[in-house]
């Protein structure tokens, strides 16, 4: 690390930044107005630039690496279509809170609103889907501003900063000053609780005869697991998770109810209709958990703790906010509560009678395989300890109703924005970040062909990830409503005879590749791609095409009035 005070260019003013925010990873992808960076670039050695075949799969790479590792990912492309093409992979960041800052090269400042070669305004295409962004007008604001884009990206509630360098301001000289502090006007997070709040909400707890933890992501940006745990267990509070906030509480646990919402499980939506006190902790109140917002948990007091007071009151008003950082409320109300645990047992009765009722299961056809199964099995045969990546659509689903997520940072998944293509580049992005535990991804057909391509990325860096492809040869969401709510005409959601060979097009990528058709070939080929740890494995499983995912809420809906089969069933092909 350089001394303070040196004149460097301002490509050498960014990477020495990058090493003192202890950047590991750059995803990127070179182009004209880069040249001065890759030129420096080529004698750095502690930073490892990781090609990527499309800037979009550098968004998501460094997002797979974020939320796996809880450090901001960093991306790197140049002007023009190369900062267009991040936009789909900023927006998801900035959808599901993920600290990541995104560096564009410019076309140089004289040029700037000449409609230049290459040129494209990232700065207000972005405005609506970053934290904030900047373009750097003198190469002596540089350090500052890179500062502030790594401090607003992991400060607060997390998300994506942009960085827009224009080609002359990395290769003007300046003397080189480290701002050692960030002062960043109108930008004060709520850290520290309010204690009259969190008093409140201790009361309130104390009295509740059916309580419900109702938990999302931010407990787990937060690193609040432990503190949810003891929480739940020394109060007798079941808890139910949203899709981003599986593995904040251990899922095999007994006050584990699961994910709530439109594919949430029956007997979790059951208690949100049911309960006396509503706790949501880091989580939003999104649409897919709620449902028809007037019938949404309609006898309970509703507590809300979120870092973000914009979240509050913006979906469901609530009766007591309480803004702060997770760890904080969690770790207050431990020492507000009363240690000796509260008999809530006619309510824990009540939920497991809604389980007993409407459990997760599946019959199998016999010679047919089901994504069910597939997802289960490999949930058995990685003990729950895997780090799991999925891309969009009906696999996703089951895979938060049948893998049993024990650990925080355990599911990667794309959930605001819903992004087909997410998939495999983000697991590229948590194999890098994660070494000691299987990076699995399960993937649609559909999904898969967009961002294919990434597949040299995770082959020539012999990263050993479980590529799980869930293949129906149908976009099978879509498919599921266009069968349930629009008259069963499949129109453009077949992709059986377009879809290619999908083992060979892995081979000739280099990458291993399998095939199974029946419950028993699933079963060896998981095992085998498990313990294949040379590089990259995809087992092609030829699933039921016309499987459906339940219990579902209709759109719009109320989740008390789920849908828990065909409502005319037929055959399954």
């Amino acid at each position: 690390m350089l001394a303070q005070s040196q004149t460097l260019n301002g490509s050498e003013i960014f990477f020495e930044c990058l090493r003192r925010e202890n950047v590991e990873y750059i995803f990127g992808y070179p182009g004209g107005s880069l040249l001065k960076v890759y030129e420096t670039l080529y004698e750095v050695k502690d930073i490892q630039h990781i090609l990527v075949r499309h800037e979009q799969g550098a968004t998501h790479m460094a997002e797979g690496y974020a939320r796996a590792t809880g450090k901001p990912g960093v991306v790197l492309v140049t002007s023009g279509p190369g900062a267009t093409n991040t936009v789909t992979g900023i927006a998801n960041a900035y959808m599901d809170s993920s600290p990541m800052v995104v560096f564009t090269g410019q076309v140089p400042s004289s040029l700037i609103g000449n409609d230049a070669f290459q040129e494209a305004d990232i700065v207000g295409i972005t405005r609506p889907i970053t934290k904030h962004n900047f373009l750097v007008k003198d190469v002596k604001d540089l350090a500052g501003t890179i500062r502030k884009a790594f401090f607003l990206a992991t400060t607060g509630r997390p998300g994506p900063v942009l960085v827009d360098m224009p080609k002359d301001i990395l290769n003007s000289s300046c003397e080189f000053l480290w701002p050692e502090t960030v002062e960043i006007r109108g930008f004060k997070p709520t850290i520290k609780c309010h204690i009259n709040q969190v008093e409140k909400a201790a009361h309130k707890i104390a009295k509740a005869k059916r309580p419900l933890l109702y938990v999302g992501g931010g407990v787990i940006t937060a690193e609040a697991s432990e503190e949810l745990r003891q929480l739940a267990i020394s109060q007798n509070i079941p808890v139910t998770m949203t899709l981003q906030g599986l593995g904040a509480f251990p899922g095999d646990h007994p006050l584990s109810m699961g994910m709530l919402g439109m594919h949430g499980t029956y007997w979790a939506n059951q208690a949100v209709n049911n309960c006396d006190l509503l706790i949501a902790v880091g989580a939003r109140f999104d649409d897919r958990v709620t449902g028809k917002v007037e019938t949404f948990a309609p006898q309970a007091y509703k507590i809300h703790n979120d870092i973000d007071p914009t979240n509050v009151d913006k979906n469901i008003k609530v009766d007591l906010p309480v803004v702060g950082d997770a760890k904080h409320f969690l770790t207050a109300l431990l020492e507000e509560l009363p240690k000796t645990k509260e008999n809530r047992e006619p309510w824990l009765a009540e939920i497991r009678a809604w389980q007993e009722k409407c459990p997760l299961t599946y019959g199998e056809e016999e010679g047919k395989l089901k994504t069910e199964f597939v997802i289960d099995e490999v949930s058995k045969q990685t003990a729950g300890n895997a780090v799991v990546v999925t891309d969009v659509g009906q696999h996703q689903m089951w895979t938060s109703q049948f893998y049993k997520f024990n650990n925080p940072r355990s599911i990667i998944t794309s959930g605001g924005l819903g992004t087909m293509g997410f998939g495999l580049p983000a697991a590229i992005g948590a194999a890098f970040g994660i070494k000691d535990r299987p990076v699995v991804l399960f993937c649609g057909d559909g999904g898969f062909m967009m961002n294919i391509q990434e597949l040299v990325t995770a082959v020539h860096h012999k990263l050993p990830i479980k590529i799980f492809l869930i293949n129906n040869s149908f976009l099978g969401m879509v498919r599921q409503w266009q069968e349930l709510f629009h008259k069963e005409k499949y129109s453009f959601t077949d992709l059986g005879e377009s879809n290619p060979d999908f083992v060979k097009v892995a081979e000739a990528f280099g990458c291993k590749a399998l095939k199974a058709e029946n419950s028993l070939e699933a079963r060896e080929a998981i095992k085998e791609a498990l313990a294949y740890n040379e590089g990259p494995v995809l087992v092609d499983f030829r699933v039921i095409q016309k499987d459906m995912v339940f219990p579902m809420v209709p759109a719009g809906g109320s989740i008390s009035d789920m849908l828990l089969e065909r409502l005319n069933p037929k055959t399954m092909v």
